[in-house]
């Protein structure tokens, strides 16, 4: 099974997480969200990151991570792109909830089919 860590603008990111858990509430455990709030240096949100990813890792049954999130260049896609290493985590920029409900749906295929899934 595949976790989704959800990187975006606050509120965003535990909007969509929680608009996911209202259709897939037994998923609560593999998608966490970072709302990344604007007067955080982004050091701070990177340092969380690290921690929530690793925490990610941890969690029976979870093999690899899609990290979702907003706007391609803006600082959350800067933090996740640090955290992902194109083999456990792959990350896609333009999160939105058709996109998150797909992938939620498509959490256990391999990395890669989710990844296609996800931005059909």
């Amino acid at each position: 099974m595949n976790s989704i860590f959800i990187i975006a603008h606050a509120p965003l990111a535990n909007a969509l997480r929680a608009s996911v858990l209202h259709v897939f509430p037994d998923a609560h455990e593999h998608i966490v969200a970072l709302d990344v709030q604007p007067n955080v240096p982004p050091e701070e949100t990177q340092a969380s990151a690290k921690i929530m990813m690793t925490q990610l890792s941890h969690v029976p049954g979870i093999k690899k991570t899609l990290v979702l999130t907003d706007i391609f260049g803006a600082t959350p896609c800067n933090v996740a792109s640090k955290l992902v290493d194109g083999v456990n985590a792959k990350l896609i920029a333009g999160v939105n909830l058709p996109m998150l409900l797909r992938a939620v749906s498509y959490r256990s295929e391999s990395l890669d089919i989710l990844v296609s899934r996800a931005v059909a």
